[in-house]
């Protein structure tokens, strides 16, 4: 599988779902703090792999070169 998150997206994946995870964690007891805690660890764990289906399904690589 070739990556395909890299440049500016993998540090923004890495603060947006370590903010989602955080807020996720603290409001575990609502809804909101579920959703917020599942699309963080989506964003978090995509920048750690440098892998997202999605961007493949649309085409969209933001590797430098690979």
């Amino acid at each position: 599988m070739e990556k395909n998150v890299g440049g500016y997206d993998r540090p923004l994946r890495f603060l947006i779902g370590a903010a989602l995870l955080t807020f996720g964690y603290r409001n575990r007891e609502q809804t909101v703090g579920t959703i917020a805690f599942l699309m963080g660890s989506d964003l978090f764990s995509t920048a750690v792999i440098q892998r997202c289906p999605v961007s493949a399904v649309f085409g969209i690589d933001t590797c430098n070169g690979g």
